[in-house]
C-alpha cells in the first residue's frame, strides 16, 4: 500500500470522506462505482473479511502501528492510505474520527430478493424505515438472533448509509440484504407468509402459535412515525402486536424488531 501524509486538505483523493454526500458516494446512474465509507477499525474488520473492497483508507498517523496496523497490512498494494494528526483529519472530516480509521470501500452488486431468500425462513421487511440509526439498529438484532435476509422497500434508508453501518457494528456486511419494488409481492411468490406489525383491532399477539409454526415468514416493520400504511396491512397474511403493559401503545421501530426477531427465532 501507499501511505501518503496529509499536507492539504484539497487532495483528491480526500474527497470521498469529506466533500461526497451520501447520494453522491451511492452513485445511482453507476452503481458498479458506488462507494460508501466504513468507520473503526472492528467495523472495516468485518467488512474486509466479509469480502468487501477497501479503495483507500484514512487513519491517524498512531494507528498506522496501532490499533489499526493488521488493516493496514492486509490492504492492496494499490490501496492508498491517507494519515496524519488527529487535529488535522478533524478539520478534513468535520468531526473527530471515531475510533481514529474510516475506509471507503466499494459498494457491491446487490443479490436480487429470491438470490437472497432461497434457504430463508425468517426474513425482516423495512417498509419506509428513513432513520439511519434505526437500520443499523434493525440490522444488528437481525444477525444476532438468527433472521436470514433483509428485504427494503425503495423508500428505506440505504444500509451503507455511514451512521447505519456504524450503528450496525459491521452486520450490514454479514445478513444479506436486497431491495424490492413490492416486497410483499416477491416473498409471497417465494412462499412466504408476510406479518404485518402493526395495532389495529385484528391485530393478533406476537406470541400466537399460528405465527412461529410458520416455516417461511417475513416481519414487516414500518416507518417510524406512522408505522405501517393501512394498504401495507391489508396486504399482509397477518397483522402482529407485541403485547403492552401501562399503556404503552408501541415501541421505537428498531426495539420492536429486536422483540420480534427474538420471539419468532427458529
Amino acid at each position: 500500500m501507499s501511505i501518503q501524509t496529509i499536507t492539504s486538505l484539497n487532495d483528491p483523493g480526500l474527497a470521498v470522506y469529506a466533500a461526497l454526500t451520501e447520494a453522491q458516494l451511492r452513485s445511482r446512474l453507476e452503481p458498479e462505482k458506488g462507494v460508501f465509507i466504513a468507520e473503526s477499525p472492528k467495523v472495516i474488520r468485518v467488512a474486509m473479511s466479509a469480502g468487501y473492497e477497501p479503495l483507500s483508507l484514512l487513519c491517524e498517523r498512531r494507528h498506522l502501528t496501532g490499533d489499526a496496523a493488521d488493516i493496514v497490512a492486509a490492504l492492496p498494494q494499490d490501496c492508498p492510505v491517507y494519515t496524519g494528526e488527529r487535529e488535522l483529519l478533524a478539520s478534513l472530516t468535520g468531526y473527530t474520527l471515531t475510533r481514529g480509521v474510516l475506509c471507503a470501500m466499494r459498494r457491491p452488486k446487490l443479490g436480487s430478493v429470491a438470490e437472497i431468500c432461497k434457504a430463508a425462513r425468517r426474513v425482516v421487511v423495512l417498509d419506509n424505515v428513513v432513520e439511519a440509526t434505526n437500520v443499523g439498529a434493525i440490522f444488528r438484532s437481525a444477525a444476532a438472533l438468527g433472521v436470514d435476509a433483509v428485504v427494503l422497500a425503495a423508500t428505506a434508508c440505504d444500509p451503507l448509509n455511514r451512521r447505519a453501518v456504524r450503528v450496525s457494528m459491521g452486520t450490514v456486511f454479514l445478513v444479506p440484504w436486497a431491495v424490492a419494488a413490492d416486497p410483499i409481492a416477491e416473498l409471497s411468490a417465494l412462499g412466504f407468509r408476510t406479518a404485518a406489525m402493526a395495532l389495529t383491532d385484528r391485530s393478533i399477539s406476537l406470541d400466537a402459535p399460528c405465527l412461529k409454526t410458520e416455516p417461511r415468514l417475513a416481519l414487516i416493520m414500518g416507518t417510524e412515525g406512522d408505522g405501517l400504511p393501512q394498504a401495507t396491512i391489508d396486504r399482509a397474511d397477518y397483522t402482529v402486536r407485541i403485547p403492552m403493559h401501562h399503556g404503552v401503545d408501541s415501541l421505537n421501530v428498531a426495539a420492536a424488531a429486536a422483540v420480534a426477531c427474538w420471539e419468532l427465532r427458529q
